[in-house]
């Protein structure tokens, strides 16, 4: 599986962006994608999850309410609105997928995904 993300670049505080990942192949019957993000010297932290088969999202507490996770499963992409942004929202964003059916804990693990993409780099900054 090949991931694809895109959509980061610099917004001033309070602003918003909508990142995309698009996905290689079909195998989204089940399995569940994720946002991470990291900024250099600490590690990479979950920010959401979504299940592909039934839309069940899990949030950051720190992004809930600002972000939102969706999926478009014809087109193999998810999409993470990112709004109200704030200055530690700045970081390299990536996806993630397992094809596992993981139960609703099991999506804020990092260690569950066995796919990544790149990243993209958003910076937030007046």
């Amino acid at each position: 599986v090949q991931l694809q993300a895109s959509g980061g670049g610099l917004v001033q505080p309070g602003g918003a962006f909508r990142l995309s990942c698009a996905a290689s192949e079909r195998t989204f019957r089940s399995g569940v994608m994720g946002w991470f993000r990291q900024v250099p010297g600490k590690e990479r932290e979950f920010v959401a999850a979504i299940r592909w088969s039934d839309g069940a999202t899990a949030y950051a507490a720190s992004v809930k309410g600002r972000f939102t996770i969706s999926k478009d499963n014809p087109k193999k992409m998810v999409y993470l609105q990112l709004t109200s942004l704030k200055s530690e929202d700045t970081a390299g964003y990536y996806c993630a997928v397992t094809k596992r059916n993981l139960i609703y804990s099991s999506f804020y693990s990092r260690t569950q995904y066995h796919y990544w993409g790149q990243g993209t780099l958003v910076t937030v900054s007046s």
